[in-house]
């Protein structure tokens, strides 16, 4: 179990954020107690450590998030003052963006845990990856619940692919990851991924992106936003799938264009509120 699994009282972006998941199986692959490392990849930092490398990602699940809620079918429904537990800030900001008086806690531990505090009214209302409900055969909790659309909510970037992670000289381990690799699932998360980097993205600034290839395309959606929900800027980007790479750069630098002077409060926001908490 690695430290991000076992800390559950603290929001992953009060702790050290996406690197809790990774940084013991890193040392694990490097000194060759182990030769592959499977991730989700929404864990995964954007930079690698040196001598490792992810060549492979497996084909994707559904990436939208689900809106769970014993009385109410969206969040647009919920009454104002209701609580909603999530221990995303992309989560927290959308929420936020489409009302304001919502209250949004930490809610972190298993899904089966999560719907545990659900069902004895610790919140109203919480938010769970499609991905992971499928995953764990949780076809009746789908079933009675939303699946949010993107222009509601946009999922996270490389949510719902599983990545997999080799030394960089194992070339026995590459040449079987060649065989198992998803090639429009890399593409997608390989421009998700440039984009979120392109931003110096972590679990401190509420980030979100997608890609998808549609009739031969690559599309691409992001966005940027203040922990509260305010000063949110989305961007769009249609381009040649070989393109995948530069067009999650130039999606994250016209968010910075866009912001200008003022792109380094998004940053810092996260730490304004936790003060003013």
């Amino acid at each position: 179990m690695t430290k991000g699994d076992s800390i559950l009282n603290q929001a992953l972006s009060e702790i050290g954020g996406k690197g809790l998941f990774t940084k013991e199986l890193d040392n694990a692959l490097l000194d060759n107690s182990v030769d592959i490392c499977v991730h989700s990849m929404k864990d995964v930092p954007t930079w690698l450590p040196d001598g490792t490398i992810l060549p492979c990602n497996l084909e994707r699940e559904e990436t939208n998030d689900v809106f769970i809620c014993k009385k109410y079918n969206s969040v647009k429904q919920l009454p104002d003052g209701s609580v909603i537990g999530s221990a995303s800030l992309r989560r927290q900001a959308q929420i936020l963006a489409i009302n304001p008086t919502l209250k949004v806690v930490n809610f972190r531990g298993n899904v089966q845990t999560r719907l545990k505090k659900l069902e004895n009214g610790v919140v109203d209302a919480t938010m769970l990856a499609l991905a992971g409900l499928k995953r764990l055969n949780m076809n009746e909790v789908i079933e009675t619940s939303q699946i949010i659309p993107w222009d509601e909510i946009l999922p996270a970037v490389s949510q719902g692919a599983i990545g997999i992670q080799c030394r960089s000289n194992d070339e026995r381990a590459l040449k079987y990851l060649a065989g198992l690799n998803h090639v429009n699932t890399k593409i997608a998360v390989d421009c998700e991924r440039a984009f979120l980097e392109t931003l110096d993205g972590n679990c401190r600034t509420p980030i979100a992106g997608q890609a998808k290839i549609v009739d031969g395309k690559l599309h691409f959606s992001g966005l940027i936003s203040k922990p509260d929900g305010t000063d949110m800027i989305r961007v769009t980007r249609v381009g040649e799938i070989i393109d995948a790479i530069q067009i999650g750069r130039d999606a994250g630098q016209e968010i910075k264009t866009i912001a200008g002077p003022k792109f380094i409060e998004y940053q810092e926001a996260f730490v304004v509120a936790n003060a003013e908490a």
